[in-house]
């Protein structure tokens, strides 16, 4: 695999990465000039304001902290925000708590309860700045009334195999909590709301953005209950979620407020940076390397393996009549989990690709999570080009066994074609890059 090309996609990537900052984006989103604060389009008063309180939750939200507290500095009364394990960042007024992710764990119930009685001492006087990011639906939560933990995580867990959408998954969720689906809103005391959030979803969709708990929910508990059904889940999850969502289902248990609920009346909504953001910059930066950049997408979704082959479909067709050319997408795929593998959607889309365009010269394929973890594992995602099949079978691995075993981690590790950032501290879904250099041959196979 060409070194060249390994130094081309990880600039490009890069690229997209410190576009989506979360420091800059706060920065370029947030203004103060002495009691004037202005977030996007609204201007505020903070003479009239008697506390600024500071929380949040998410990947992102160490950095979103970081910048808020260079912003506001000494204005802030108080802060917390829950961060997934290592993802940290000094601060000084603002404290911060790690919690478990992808699945909830005591401590993301401890940070939610310090979030919570920070909101306690908050009154229509005061302004509240929420920073949201990906990973906030479990890094943020209080489980409805008679659901454990345990089953919770069951649930989420459960979920995320069946290959359910963001949306079908925190649709579910919001439904189980007392602080998603703008249930956090309620807690403000009538206080002025501004959330500042770095999306994670598709078309950004504020209810969805880490289960939008300072927003209100398109998504009712039948909506929940429908996902459950079409999921075959009913006999898989716990009997406290079923039951649970069954009576919801019903009418028995009040929905998650709507828009129309007097909770919003002072409530704003930034989106800060998004996957459209990074892939914008990762198509300038392919520019400037020569190469001509196409976008396809940046609401790439479906099952990684489908998704990928139709990808490398569309390089190998481009590569056979043009060179010099850079594809990228953005999105967030999908993967049902059937066997016991190790892996995520970018090594399992990475896989496929591989596979779809053996024998090929001078097309090579990256697929990352902007988080730097992908699935449970220390990598983003992967790389592959139209050798790795041929040096995969040298080693004695099975591309097509390992992609039906879910585990392409295993695959791609003894190849050293993990793409591995470690933590990047912020997260909007995946890019998608293929390069095509030179000239093509197809493969004999085909």
């Amino acid at each position: 695999m060409s070194d060249s090309l390994r130094a081309s996609v990880r600039a490009i990537f890069r690229a997209a990465l410190d576009a989506a900052d979360p420091r800059a984006a706060i920065q370029r989103a947030v203004k103060r000039n002495g009691d004037q604060l202005r977030v996007a389009d609204r201007a505020y008063d903070l003479a009239r304001v008697r506390d600024i309180y500071a929380i949040g939750f998410g990947k992102a939200s160490a950095p979103m902290a970081q910048a808020i507290e260079e912003i506001l500095g000494e204005r802030i009364a108080r802060g917390a925000v829950n961060v997934k394990y290592n993802h940290t960042a000094p601060l000084k007024k603002i404290l911060l708590h790690e919690a478990g992710h992808p699945l909830p764990d005591e401590n993301s119930l401890r940070g939610t309860e310090k979030i919570l009685a920070i909101l306690g001492d908050a009154t229509p006087d005061d302004l509240i700045i929420c920073l949201i990011s990906g990973g906030g639906s479990s890094l943020l939560e209080l489980p409805a009334r008679g659901i454990s933990l345990d089953d919770l995580r069951a649930t989420t867990d459960a979920l995320l195999r069946s290959g359910a959408t963001i949306n079908e998954l925190n649709a579910v969720r919001k439904h189980l909590s007392q602080v998603k689906g703008g249930q956090l809103a309620r807690r403000a005391n009538g206080a002025q709301i501004i959330s500042l959030i770095l999306s994670d979803v598709i078309g950004s969709p504020l209810d969805t953005i880490a289960s939008g708990p300072t927003a209100p929910d398109a998504t009712t508990f039948q909506d929940a209950w429908d996902v459950i059904e079409q999921r075959e889940l009913k006999n898989i999850l716990p009997p406290s979620i079923v039951a649970h969502l069954e009576r919801g289902a019903r009418g028995d248990i009040s929905d998650t407020p709507k828009p129309t609920d007097s909770i919003f009346a002072r409530a704003q909504h930034a989106i800060i940076a998004d996957n459209a953001l990074a892939c914008d910059a990762a198509m300038r930066a392919a520019n400037e390397m020569g190469f001509n950049a196409r976008l396809l997408s940046t609401t790439i979704q479906g099952e990684a393996r489908d998704v990928a082959k139709n990808f490398a479909a569309r390089a190998k067709e481009i590569a056979s009549r043009e060179s010099q050319v850079c594809l990228i997408a953005g999105g967030e795929t999908t993967v049902t989990v059937r066997r016991q593998g190790k892996g995520g959607r970018n090594q399992e889309f990475a896989l496929a690709s591989a596979i779809e365009i053996a024998g090929t010269e001078n097309i090579f394929i990256l697929s990352a999570g902007t988080d730097g973890t992908d699935g449970p594992t220390d990598a983003a995602g992967a790389c592959a080009d139209g050798k790795t099949i041929a040096r995969a079978s040298a080693l004695g691995l099975n591309a097509r066994a390992y992609l039906e075993n879910n585990d392409a981690y295993n695959f791609f590790q003894p190849l050293g074609d993990l793409f591995i950032t470690g933590a990047t501290n912020t997260n909007v879904n995946d890019v998608m890059i293929a390069l095509i250099t030179d000239s093509f041959r197809p493969p004999s196979s085909l």
